[in-house]
């Protein structure tokens, strides 16, 4: 994982609708970055349910939700139409982002190791700076615990 502190690593990437999305255009505006495994599982389904039912406490805020996955702009929208996600979803089949940000890893799912991403959160502020992260967070509770962070109640 990357440490709070350092300049947070640009990148652009695509969202659902094949337009490319940059970190840097965020810059004036705290960003709650989240990296998932995939679209359409129970536990990726569930925390993006809960960023979207957050989602209007994160824009009170003036924060921004995005979410990355290795999954196509197709998946992305699907995923974001069906479960009525108002946040963005970016598209990195490269790993170009999930790399940058030391989220790709091994993992062992009942006794078989393979590489893939683990869930994390990164909160960026206003100057693109890593502000906090989140590691191997619960999909369920990541979302208010971002809130939580955001308004002092948790560290």
């Amino acid at each position: 994982m990357l440490s709070t502190g350092i300049k947070a690593p640009d990148f652009t990437l695509k969202d659902k609708d094949g337009k490319e999305v940059s970190l840097s255009s965020f810059l004036g505006r705290k960003v709650v970055l989240y990296f998932y495994p995939k679209d359409n599982t129970p536990g990726c389904t569930r925390e993006a349910c809960a960023f979207a039912g957050a989602y209007i406490g994160f824009k009170q805020r003036n924060v921004e939700v995005i979410g990355v996955s290795r999954d196509s702009e197709k998946s992305h929208a699907n995923f974001a139409a069906k479960h009525e996600l108002p946040f963005i979803l970016l598209s990195d089949p490269e790993l170009t982002a999930i790399q940058a940000y030391d989220v790709w890893k091994e993992k062992n799912l009942y006794g078989k190791v393979s590489m893939g991403v683990v869930r994390s959160t990164y909160v960026i502020d206003e100057n693109g700076v890593i502000e906090k992260v989140f590691e191997k967070v619960k999909p369920d509770t990541n979302a208010q615990e971002i809130l939580d962070y955001l308004d002092g109640k948790a560290e």
